[in-house]
């Protein structure tokens, strides 16, 4: 069954934190947030529009829900929970700060229906945290992964890529403890630099050097080999870009492409093919039909390295191959 989320978000305008990369005074001026009631109307005109058959969950992003005061998260959940007990939605979803999560909250969010919880996790190396303001150690992330999988909560872990401090191997053991925390999901986000940030002044000072676009490409693809060995979701790869996060705008640096995730499927299709075609000369690739573009590559990049080295590529969808495997068939 397909799965839709609608959508709310609610900034958490009041946050003691100040993370290098977050311009909280631009989020609190930039959007409207909808009162408790006022959420209804959006719920209403969403599930006008989705088809029928869909697991539908109401989703509460864009800042940490959990932190917003106390009586006002109850009362959002309250109105979202409406719909769970009439059946027209099946869960809630929502994201949040490690250090916001607690036995007593999870009490609370566990009684109006919330099924699925994304942790801004970001690193897990202390040093790259410290370093980005985040106010904790790997130690909370760990222990609000482990409180929230023990409520058989759905656990989303989203990672940064690029960091104070950061590095790519710091980058893989990111991933591979987001692996061993059991996250159901992730998020892969590069690091950018917006205008009125600490990282703005950190970028102007020198003490900052934002990832260009093709390591970015890098460090994702090797993060992303992680997380395909695993039955771990990749909910996202890449920032969306938006007419705020433009050069001369709000983005002072940092890569962002509006193919991102297609380059970087590109990227590790070009990794496997490599691997996997041994002989030149004429050759059939099959793969899924969802990869067969990926493969391909960005522009056709894929294939046109495998015309230079010698091999004259065939690609064809197989319905019979998972995602990212490879069958190969020499003429």
């Amino acid at each position: 069954m397909k799965h839709c989320n609608i959508p709310i978000f609610i900034p958490e305008l009041a946050c003691p934190h100040q993370c290098v990369f977050c311009d909280q005074e631009k989020i609190s001026a930039t959007f409207t947030v909808p009162k408790p009631n006022e959420i209804i109307e959006i719920i209403d005109s969403y599930l006008e529009t989705i088809p029928k058959n869909r697991e539908i969950n109401i989703a509460f992003f864009g800042g940490s829900f959990t932190g917003i005061p106390r009586v006002e998260m109850i009362a959002y959940l309250k109105e979202a929970h409406k719909y769970i007990e009439s059946g027209k939605v099946q869960g809630i979803r929502l994201s949040t700060r490690p250090d916001y999560i607690s036995e007593e909250l999870l009490d609370i969010l566990v009684q109006y229906g919330v099924t699925a919880i994304e942790l801004g996790a970001q690193s897990t190396n202390d040093k790259v945290l410290v370093k980005s303001g985040r106010g904790h150690k790997f130690d909370v992330i760990k222990k609000a992964a482990k409180l929230i999988k023990e409520r058989n909560i759905e656990l989303g872990l989203q990672m940064m890529l690029g960091l104070p401090f950061d590095t790519l191997e710091l980058s893989i053991q990111t991933a591979k403890d987001i692996v061993n925390l059991k996250a159901d999901s992730t998020r892969i986000y590069p690091t950018v630099v917006v205008k009125g940030t600490v990282l703005e002044k950190m970028y102007n000072n020198g003490d900052y050097k934002a990832l260009s676009l093709n390591d970015a490409i890098l460090w994702s693809k090797e993060v992303l080999k992680i997380f395909n060995k695993t039955s771990i979701k990749v909910l996202r790869v890449g920032l969306h870009p938006s007419e705020e996060l433009e050069l001369g705008k709000s983005l002072i640096a940092g890569p962002i492409h509006p193919s991102f995730k297609e380059m970087v499927l590109s990227a590790l299709w070009n990794d496997i093919l490599f691997e996997n075609i041994e002989k030149d000369g004429a050759v059939t690739i099959k793969v899924s039909e969802k990869q067969l573009n990926y493969a391909i590559g960005y522009k056709g990049k894929n294939r046109n390295d495998l015309k230079i080295k010698g091999f004259d590529a065939k690609f064809m969808a197989d319905t019979t191959l998972k995602d990212f495997e490879i069958d190969v068939c020499y003429h």
